[in-house]
């Protein structure tokens, strides 16, 4: 052996001599708190980016729709606007004729005529319904008379058939996706669908790769006695894309001091987190360790864990940005990455932890299928006290939120009816990182309760909320598919809100009172300087006033009958599921008034007579009150917190346990 190898054998040595002492093995747990407690595992302040940029980003805070989605009442297939109570007992032997407006609705067109009784308008997919009709009759259970320019109706139409209701999809003020939400294809069909041309986003981390080794040689390069491809530069550089972040690859660095140090200085200055992978091990590992002991507090957290394979691992954090240094064998490597790094990415990105692709879940219902057809029905995920519980979205296919909100989806095979209820299916998840979430909230909505279930997100706890209107909401907990149902059901009996509903073991949570009144458009003589009840007798006495409903099984409904009583006036049977979807009917002047609340009214320009000051309340089972999320959230109720948020909306809070 020559002197100059000799003397560089012996240097070896050495190091390894000192790499033995500095090797201290920690176990998993007390490594990944080390490094917890050092760099914070936080989002990352946000950025605004178009919308053709969003894919695969993280939404930096609530989105909220500026408009309703749609924005108008909208027919559903082909066919003609008509008032269903004209067809009453239609059938094949003795149709309806009704008479044919001379106006063709296509999509993009607004109706300049109504639809009065008798008659009916052709209306394409997609047009916008015309006053005065309530439902469409589909082209195929019609016969046309060019002569009489009529059509004869073969069988009776259902109220609020075939028609897509204003704000049905998404309502205006709503708040549709949720701070930390991942964009996919299907947030950024929403964000459009919002006219959102650019949003808020968590800014990705840049994550510097560093591969360290002389006998590593770049992919594509002439592979020379002793050497090896870097595999793992391109590996951990594919994971951090894949996991979120914007990698920052810098190549093969020697096992040159001075070189790897100066690369490693300069890796900090360029992101927010640097990955090397190779000389954590005893011997060459030296080199990496004394240049990070110089890089400034706190320095080297830990070097060797208790892993197999991993145990050189070797994890340091500078100027508040860690490095992370990861063994060279490939599959040490990997693992190590995946244990440490992918966490700390994907918390950087603002992006939820990696889970599995499919789950096993109950169906508390029989869902019922078309023979013939295999049907993919979207599902959340809710947990109960048997298991996950998938619970099908009712959004059809029209709808751009429902793949949204859903967390995945099964299949009913086609030679089969449906599912029944119990039975278990295998829900395939939409996207990474979907998990069931903390909390499920199904009933009536309100955009005061998803102010409160952001302010819930922000302590950790995440809520999922489905809109059936209150009686189905409470339907729901009785089951045992929610955890709270949100409603504002008046006894007539007794004149109070929702306690009388509630049944054995179900406790109610005081939410907030909304104020609900008659909704017109200013400067409506039958409605301006009137008392409520004083406006809807003359609007009921106008045979030319038409009305918007709301849909049975809402709070709302309950007081609608208690005003009208037996009348049955214009619009009646024009039925949406929400405040808004009324507001924006009145608006538009496709009705002339409804009963919806305040805020609503004030949101879309209209005047307002109060009716009633409705308690909207939480039912949920006594036996879960200590469960954290639903503690959580009835703690939040009544905090100073909360009750800024809802008086800020017009609401009067009054929020705590009955």
């Amino acid at each position: 052996m020559s002197a100059d190898r000799e003397t560089d054998f012996t240097r070896r040595l050495a190091a390894a001599a000192r790499q033995e002492q500095f090797l201290t093995v920690m176990s998993r747990e007390d490594a990944q708190a080390a490094f917890r407690a050092a760099v914070l595992h936080t989002a990352l302040p946000p950025e605004t980016v178009p919308l053709a940029q969003a894919l695969g980003r993280v939404l930096a805070a609530d989105v909220a729709s500026p408009i309703d989605v749609p924005p108008f009442d909208r027919a559903l297939v082909d066919g003609f606007a008509l008032r269903a109570a004209d067809t009453e007992g239609a059938n094949a032997a003795r149709p309806r004729r009704l008479a044919l407006n001379r106006e063709i609705l296509a999509c993009g067109v607004a109706p300049e005529g109504s639809v009065a009784a008798g008659t009916a308008t052709p209306i394409a997919t997609g047009g916008m319904i015309p006053r005065g009709a309530d439902a469409v009759v589909m082209v195929e259970q019609t016969e046309f008379f060019e002569d009489a320019l009529a059509i004869d109706v073969t069988a009776p139409v259902r109220p609020g058939q075939f028609v897509g209701y204003a704000g049905a999809d998404m309502a205006s003020g709503e708040t549709v996706l949720r701070k930390g939400a991942a964009v996919t294809a299907r947030e950024i069909g929403m964000l459009a669908a919002c006219g959102l041309a650019a949003i808020a986003v968590v800014r990705r981390p840049r994550v510097a790769v560093l591969s360290t080794g002389d006998e590593l040689v770049a992919p594509g390069g002439a592979l020379r006695p002793g050497a090896i491809y870097d595999s793992n530069g391109a590996i951990v550089a594919a994971s951090v894309a894949e996991n979120g972040g914007e990698p920052v690859p810098l190549g093969i660095v020697s096992d040159d001091e001075a070189a790897l140090d100066s690369a490693l200085r300069d890796a900090l200055t360029q992101s927010d987190l640097v990955v090397l992978s190779g000389g954590t091990s005893k011997g060459a590992g030296d080199v990496s360790h004394r240049i990070l002991s110089r890089l400034g507090p706190p320095g080297i957290l830990v070097h060797g864990v208790a892993l197999k394979p991993g145990k050189p691992l070797c994890l340091a954090v500078t100027e508040g940005k860690a490095v992370v240094v990861l063994p060279g064998f490939p599959t040490s490597a990997m693992f190590t990455f995946h244990e440490f790094v992918v966490p700390l990415v994907r918390a950087l990105a603002g992006l939820p932890p990696r889970e599995e692709a499919a789950v096993v879940a109950r169906l508390p219902q029989r869902l019922t299928s078309e023979l013939g057809r295999t049907e993919f029905v979207m599902a959340s995920l809710a947990q109960a006290s048997d298991g996950l519980v998938a619970l099908p979205l009712p959004k059809g296919s029209g709808s751009v939120t429902a793949f949204s909100q859903a967390d995945g989806f099964f299949a009913v095979p086609a030679a089969r009816s449906g599912v029944e209820a119990g039975e278990t299916v295998s829900v395939v998840r939409l996207g990474a990182g979907v998990r069931p979430p903390d909390l499920t909230i199904i009933g009536s909505h309100c955009i005061g309760l998803d102010r409160v279930v952001g302010l819930l997100a922000e302590r950790g706890f995440r809520a999922r909320t489905v809109w059936v209107g209150s009686a189905g909401g409470l339907a729901a907990l009785r089951r045992g598919e929610c955890d709270l149902a949100a409603m504002h059901l008046l006894d007539p009996a007794t004149g109070r809100y929702n306690e009388p509903f509630l049944e054995h073991g179900m406790r109610l949570a005081l939410g907030w009172r909304r104020l609900q009144g008659v909704v017109f458009r200013v400067g409506d003589a039958r409605f301006e300087d009137r008392e409520a009840a004083d406006a809807v007798s003359a609007a009921l006495a106008d045979p030319d006033a038409v009305m918007v409903n709301r849909n049975a099984g809402s709070g709302t409904r309950l007081l609608v009958d208690g005003l009208i009583g037996t009348a049955r006036p214009a619009g009646f049977w024009n039925q949406p599921r929400s405040h808004n979807a009324v507001a924006a009917a009145v608006a538009q002047g496709r009705a002339d008034w409804g009963v919806a609340i305040s805020s609503v009214a004030t949101a879309y320009g209209l005047g307002f007579l109060p009716l009633a000051q409705e308690p909207y309340d939480f039912a949920y089972r006594e036996a879960d009150r200590e469960k954290p999320a639903l503690a959580a959230f009835l703690t939040l109720l009544g905090t100073p917190e909360a009750d800024a948020a809802l008086n800020e909306l017009g609401f009067e809070p009054g929020g705590g346990e009955s």
